[in-house]
Formats: structure tokens, C-alpha cells, sequence
């Protein structure tokens, strides 16, 4: 079995978060057991989403929050194509898109917060 990367964002509507995960940015839904929980997957990453309160994950450490400034990465062929996309359909983009030494990079607000890095190799 190949590595799979795991990332939990805390969500405050694991709803809406899933909406936004497969609408917008391709992730499937392995698994919807309750209200407060739900793992997706893209490629070989798998997105677990919490509610705070739900489950173990959602108490861990106290009383976990969405948001911040931590990411997980997705690549992309077309950046600039998907950011105009994402911003006619509503979606949060923080701040610009931006070139760096090794491509471009842009950052895309969830509905909880949470931010999702999108990267276009040069």
C-alpha cells in the first residue's frame, strides 16, 4: 500500500465543508458516519473533517478551532484559470496569486477558514 497522507481541519459545518471540498476542489467522500465527521480524499491525501466537540479529534487539546494559517498543498495546471473560477463562484481567495522561485501560489479560504494552498509548479 502506497503512502497516504492524512490532514484533519476542524470545520464548523461538515456539511457545508464537504460541499466546498468536492465542488470546488475535487475531493470525493469516503466516508459521512455522522454529522460532526467526514473523510474525503484526492489523490493520496485524505482530508478528515471535524466539527469541534465531535468525536475525540473534535476535543483534542482542548477546544480546537478552524482557521489559522496551516495548509496542505494541492498542485495545479492552470492557477490563474482555476482562481478566477473559484472567485466567480464565490470562493474566498486570501489575497493574491503570486509567483514565486518555484511556481505560482495562491491560498483559498474554506467555509470554516481553514485555507488550502494551490501551487502551479514553474
Amino acid at each position: 500500500m502506497g503512502t497516504v497522507a492524512k490532514v484533519r481541519y476542524i470545520v464548523n459545518d461538515v456539511d457545508e465543508a464537504i460541499d466546498f471540498y468536492r465542488d470546488h476542489l475535487g475531493f470525493e467522500v469516503d466516508m459521512h458516519p455522522a454529522p460532526g465527521f467526514a473523510a474525503l480524499s484526492r489523490h493520496d491525501l485524505t482530508l478528515l473533517l471535524n466539527q469541534p466537540g465531535a468525536g475525540g479529534a473534535g476535543r483534542a487539546g482542548g477546544n480546537p478551532k478552524p482557521g489559522g494559517w496551516a495548509r496542505f498543498q494541492i498542485e495545479v495546471e492552470d492557477l490563474d484559470g482555476l482562481a478566477d473560477r473559484l472567485r466567480s463562484a464565490g470562493v474566498e481567495m486570501r489575497g493574491d496569486v503570486v509567483m514565486g522561485q518555484g511556481g505560482k501560489q495562491g491560498l483559498v479560504v474554506d467555509p470554516s477558514g481553514n485555507l488550502v494552498e494551490l501551487f502551479q509548479p514553474a
